[in-house]
């Protein structure tokens, strides 16, 4: 008996290479998945997003973000941080800041893992003014802050 392959059987098989940090994997299961005329969706995208930027691959990561892509899915709160965290480790804190804009500007849940990305990009670079930025939205957001937060804007504002 013959199983039709379709959106959710792929999203499971992209998210088990997600979590077996095997991030290329991802990208050619997506690939196939276009490949064969199925629909991409948030789930899609965040688990190929959330296992390239596991891989340290944040420019494969941020390539997802295109705007073909922004103008089909609507991205969630994990596709975001994931991709923001993946401007985190690429030292690309302008991408960062762009990524937490459209987050916010597309009513995608905020939440402290995006926004710590984002200020640890900005402090990775010495950008004190943005990370402090960040914090301010923070406070006004009420988004809960944590340890990993105050850290961040710490060392943001001795590098600076």
């Amino acid at each position: 008996k013959h199983v039709e392959s379709d959106t959710i059987s792929f999203n499971a098989t992209i998210s088990a290479c997600e979590r077996g940090d095997e991030w290329e994997k991802a990208l050619r299961v997506s690939t196939d998945m276009a490949q064969r005329k199925l629909k991409p969706d948030t789930i899609t995208f965040s688990a190929v997003i959330s296992a390239c930027e596991k891989g340290c691959e944040w420019g494969k990561a941020l390539d997802l973000f295109n705007p073909t892509a922004l103008s089909t899915v609507e991205f969630d709160t994990i596709a975001f941080s994931a991709a923001i965290s993946a401007c985190e480790k690429g030292s690309e804190w302008g991408r960062a800041l762009h990524l937490l804009g459209l987050m916010v500007q597309r009513s995608a849940e905020s939440d402290t893992i995006a926004f710590n990305a984002a200020i640890s990009a900005c402090e990775k670079d010495a950008q004190w003014e943005k990370a402090l930025h960040i914090f301010r939205v923070m406070l006004q957001s009420k988004v809960a802050l944590d340890s990993i937060t105050c850290s961040a804007a710490i060392s943001a504002c001795e590098k600076g």
